[in-house]
């Protein structure tokens, strides 16, 4: 079969393959997908497939093995997903952390740098220095303003919160 032959042939029976495929699927992007992955395998022997071997047989067949193929394959995925216990959740960060951001945010950008990259980083004053490209006197100026303004920012956080009497009521 040379290449307008096969064209030939794909535009006749693309469409009566899908549709079969699709009956026996239940799915038409998957039955378009298999007759697909079928007819890239029947270019390759075209010259072997001849018009009077049944060249639509042949093509209706591999279709057939590739659904199924693939259906084993994603039950055999659903099983071991079925199978392996759910993941474990994370809890999410707890108020002292979400307060702690809270502040960061409200610092200018190189005091909330040098403060991450030293006390939640563990890098020391010259490495800050080092990686902002800050003299070290500058970083040592940012991080003092900076745990200053956290101090005073944490602090009016905590005043914010309602101070609990033994009624229950705010005081």
């Amino acid at each position: 079969m040379d290449e307008d032959e096969f064209d030939a042939f794909y535009a006749a029976a693309f469409p009566r393959l899908t549709g079969q495929l699709f009956a026996f699927t239940g799915d038409l992007g998957e039955a378009q997908d298999v007759v697909q992955e079928a007819f890239v395998r029947a270019w390759d022997r075209r010259h072997r497939l001849m018009a009077d071997e049944a060249p639509e047989a042949w093509v209706r067949t591999v279709a057939m093995r590739l659904a199924v193929s693939r259906w084993r394959r994603a039950k055999r995925w659903l099983e071991l997903v079925r199978h392996s216990p759910p993941p474990e959740t994370t809890p999410g960060p707890g108020p002292d952390r979400t307060a702690l951001v809270a502040a960061l945010r409200q610092l200018p950008e190189a005091q909330r740098m040098a403060v991450v990259l030293h006390h939640l980083c563990d890098l020391s004053v010259e490495q800050v220095a080092s990686e902002t490209g800050a003299p070290v006197g500058t970083v040592k100026a940012r991080l003092s303003r900076g745990r200053a303004a956290l101090a005073r920012h944490l602090a009016t956080d905590e005043a914010e919160e309602p101070a609990w009497e033994e009624g229950g009521r705010v005081g």
